[in-house]
């Protein structure tokens, strides 16, 4: 194989590594915001369930104060009755008594509803807490893991670059101006393989006498659509050329 054309391939998988490291560790801040969401999604959960476990309790209280207000009411009715003298005013008192009495068993039948709801929604408290536990914990080790895997990326872009410099001090001037200039207008891409007769990423198919030449591997060849650098890889098979020229 050419030399340089050799290097060249060797210097595109150093940039395309680079390319995806780089990517890798642009893309964790967000990764880490999505982790930031969840723990605020789940947080929140447990903030909305313990709300609403203390209103049902503060009504609750309100409702205990109410029937304590009324049994106070009614005891004085009670007592209010020993001393009536007339059947009329005993008839008045007995109103009362009995009016008393039903908002009595009114307001202890709803505060044992609220009871039983409070039960329920501490039961949701609770389950929510856990939740959030895990969620945290497991946010954590994702959270370390992303630590771990920016530290390995950003150490890998310090070893491509250094390998990259010194590969190219290698490659000789043209092929390495012709690389790049291929590379900017290729979207960082500017060496790739021609399996088949096609180029391997326009997929345009090529010349008989153009793909017989790549296979060689003897110089710097460039499809004629994109303009990348064409290499043959024997490993990868894909040696058939084309039975025709492409229609002009």
């Amino acid at each position: 194989m050419l030399p340089d054309l050799e290097r060249l391939i060797q210097l595109q998988q150093l940039d395309t590594a680079t390319d995806e490291a780089r990517r890798t560790v642009d893309g964790i801040p967000s990764r880490i915001e999505d982790l930031d969401t969840r723990l605020r999604a789940s947080t929140t959960a447990v903030d909305a369930a313990g709300t609403r476990l203390g209103d049902k309790r503060n009504k609750r209280r309100t409702l205990e104060k109410s029937l304590a207000e009324v049994q106070g009411r009614l005891s004085r009715f009670k007592e209010q009755l020993m001393a009536v003298k007339t059947n009329k005013e005993y008839t008045a008192v007995q109103h009362e008594i009995a009016t008393a009495q039903a908002e009595v068993q009114r307001l202890e039948d709803t505060i044992l509803e609220y009871m039983l709801e409070a039960d329920d929604l501490a039961a949701d408290v609770e389950a929510a807490e856990r939740a959030l536990r895990a969620e945290r914990a497991e946010i954590e080790r994702e959270r370390a893991t992303l630590d771990a895997e920016r530290a390995e990326m950003e150490r890998r872009l310090s070893g491509t670059s250094d390998e990259r410099v010194k590969l190219t001090e290698h490659i000789g001037a043209a092929a390495r101006q012709l690389f790049e200039t291929v590379a900017r207008q290729g979207r960082g891409i500017a060496v790739v393989e021609a399996r088949d007769g096609h180029c391997t990423v326009c997929h345009v198919r090529l010349r008989p006498q153009m793909f017989n030449q790549i296979l060689r591997n003897t110089e710097l060849i460039q499809c004629e659509h994109c303009m990348r650098i064409l290499y043959h890889d024997p490993a990868g098979g894909g040696a058939r050329a084309p039975e025709h020229d492409p229609a002009p």
